[in-house]
């Protein structure tokens, strides 16, 4: 064999076999996180799976794993330190987990930056409301919905698709005012979002995630610094979104006001899963009552 056949030999040898290797590596992790993702059963829009976030030398969320009925209202309840708001964040991709995965409607969305998951449809709000605080209400509630012509520079000057962005706008305007209706804030709506109470704040934040047309809404402690009456409206709409169809994953540390109007709560204790269920088993549940209490919890 000549000196240029053993140099053909080798390249054909060693290449491609490398190539295919990582090739066949690379389509079997896709093909894995796929049927991962088949296996969540209809009806469930989110699936959480072994999840685990590790801050160095601490744990703060230690193998969790539940699933969230599509069209409830579901609770995420524990102490102080439970792990609630960090399993929230790596649901969102806020944080992004040590291990562990999340899926959305079938498909895997773990470590997915934020505006990613929120475009996919699973949308939050903050414990603290994060508006604009120079805008007005209405200006705030101009900026949620997704996909606004206007948002590209050409389409908003040149004569040719400038029409299609005013009329877009027409539609986005009315939609605001619907929505700023329906929460029974339109009387603010030229007021700036930074003089609202705090109760105002979390009905227009809870708006705005609205206008983003999500699938599934997850609220990290809506009431909050709410007064009993704006409480009061905030549950309500809760409710009649609910009715129309949404589902809910609720962050509270006010356990009675879970137990009263979720119907499944899932019950975090040192980064795990507690145990779940319908209310009336959590609240007399040896274990939560311990872990509330401070005490051993096996």
């Amino acid at each position: 064999m000549s000196d240029s056949e053993v140099d053909e030999a080798a390249v054909q040898t060693n290449v491609p076999e490398d190539a295919d290797v990582e090739m066949t590596e690379a389509e079997a992790q896709d093909s894995a996180a796929e049927e991962a993702a088949k296996h969540t059963p209809r009806g469930i829009p989110l699936r959480v799976e072994d999840l685990r976030k590790e801050f160095g030398g601490i744990t703060a969320v230690d193998g969790a794993s539940f699933q969230v009925e599509e069209g409830t209202l579901t609770g995420l309840i524990g102490p102080n330190g439970a792990g609630k708001s960090t399993t929230f964040n790596c649901i969102t991709g806020v944080l992004k987990p040590t291990s562990g995965a999340v899926y959305f409607e079938g498909e895997e969305i773990t470590g997915l930056e934020p505006h990613t998951v929120a475009n996919r449809g699973l949308v939050r709000t903050f414990q603290i409301a994060r508006e604009l605080e120079e805008m007005t209400v209405l200006e705030n509630m101009m900026l949620a919905p997704r996909g606004q012509r206007g948002e590209s520079l050409w389409r908003s000057v040149l004569p040719f698709v400038r029409d299609s962005v005013v009329d877009q706008e027409g539609e986005v305007l009315e939609r605001c005012w619907e929505t700023l209706d329906f929460f029974e804030i339109d009387h603010l709506a030229h007021e700036y979002a930074g003089t609202l109470s705090g109760g105002q704040r979390k009905l227009l934040e809870l708006a705005r995630a609205l206008l983003t047309d999500p699938e599934m809404l997850l609220l990290d402690e809506p009431f909050a610094g709410v007064n009993p009456s704006l409480e009061a409206r905030l549950l309500e709409h809760i409710h009649e979104l609910r009715e129309q169809g949404y589902t809910f994953l609720i962050v509270e540390h006010d356990m009675d006001l879970i137990m009263q109007n979720c119907e499944h709560v899932i019950v975090m204790h040192q980064g795990q899963v507690l145990m779940e269920g319908r209310p009336e088993e959590v609240r007399n549940d040896e274990r939560v009552i311990e872990a509330y209490l401070g005490g051993e919890v096996e």
